[in-house]
């Protein structure tokens, strides 16, 4: 190889060097070509494509931005709620238990190429028996109502309430009425139905809000009472305590701590409004206010206190007991 030394650069000519490819002198330093291998590395690709129909390219994306598809899309799956405003119950454990309870419904819900169990075979033979209508939906609506994925649902009839004024006119004398002072259980809500009716009560009033409301979780409770007694919501317990003393009732409330025994009490005769507390806080202050009298339920002091619904019915028992005297 013949190389010529000008200061520190030594210059190597083209085909002279021993090493593949020539030597190119760069900023770097000096470094060897390919020897001319890859150009067949470019055989047979053709063209370069133009830069709108390159993918990635800028151009390409304004191109596709202009360009409106036109495929067919796949129908959009619209979740149609029942006509009527009613409470959806999903899951086919819930499901079955309220068919099986009577739980006033609109229409059964299933999804297509449903998995079917027992459950699923028992809830089709209710609602056939019921003449209930059945709707057979795609599985993403089912999802799109309620959440659930077990791809069956059961519309529920909105519960009709009766007002405290209709419970008024239609009891008969002595008149016996359960209120309902924020009991939030509808478990608790449904016993104290079943109770009422059970006990020859005319009614049972309870509040709109923060309260439980006639789900079918209450109506199963009741066992079916919810059908036979009327319930009333009302916005302001205290002044339908003031109505109800009007009407010729006496208030009692029912409050663990009170000092009076519910056995003591001497008005069991007389038309009657039992109020019962909710869970957790008893009778409120205003409505503890607005009672005649407040009694309570003598038990062993080493036991908790009892919830809504089984105080409820001991003192309902207990006047049902004074009152065949």
């Amino acid at each position: 190889m013949v190389s010529f030394t000008y200061g520190r650069a030594v210059v190597a000519m083209a085909g002279n060097s021993s090493r593949k490819g020539a030597v190119r002198a760069s900023k770097k330093g000096p470094t060897g070509g390919s020897g001319g291998t890859n150009k067949k590395r470019l055989s047979g690709k053709g063209p370069t494509p133009k830069a709108e129909d390159r993918p990635y390219h800028a151009a390409a994306k304004r191109k596709k931005a202009a360009t409106k598809d036109t495929r067919p899309r796949a129908p959009r799956v619209k979740s149609e709620r029942p006509k009527g405003g009613g409470e959806l119950v999903a899951g086919r454990n819930a499901v079955v238990e309220a068919l099986r309870a009577g739980v006033p419904a609109i229409e059964l819900i299933v999804a297509r190429s449903i998995d079917v169990d027992d459950r699923i075979t028992e809830s089709l033979q209710l609602a056939l028996s019921a003449r209930l209508p059945i709707r057979e939906v795609h599985r993403a609506e089912v999802e799109g109502l309620s959440g659930s994925s077990q791809g069956i649902l059961l519309a529920i009839k909105p519960f009709q309430y009766s007002s405290f004024e209709e419970i008024m006119q239609r009891a008969t004398a002595p008149k016996l009425i359960v209120a309902l002072d924020g009991v939030t259980d509808p478990r608790n809500l449904g016993a104290v139905v079943r109770s009422a009716a059970a006990f020859g009560a005319h009614g049972v009033v309870m509040t709109e809000r923060r309260a439980a409301g006639m789900t079918a979780s209450a109506w199963k409770s009741s066992a079916g009472a919810a059908a036979r007694l009327p319930i009333a919501q009302v916005t302001n317990l205290a002044r339908t305590i003031e109505d109800a003393k009007k009407l010729g009732c006496f208030v009692v409330g029912l409050d663990g701590e009170s000092e009076i025994a519910l056995t003591a009490m001497k008005v069991a005769q007389e038309s009657l409004m039992i109020v019962v507390g909710s869970e957790g806080k008893g009778l409120s202050r205003l409505v503890s206010e607005k009672c005649d009298l407040v009694v309570s339920i003598p038990m062993n002091a080493a036991t908790e206190s009892l919830n809504a619904s089984v105080a409820t019915s001991i003192a309902l028992f207990w006047v049902d007991e004074q009152r065949r005297k």
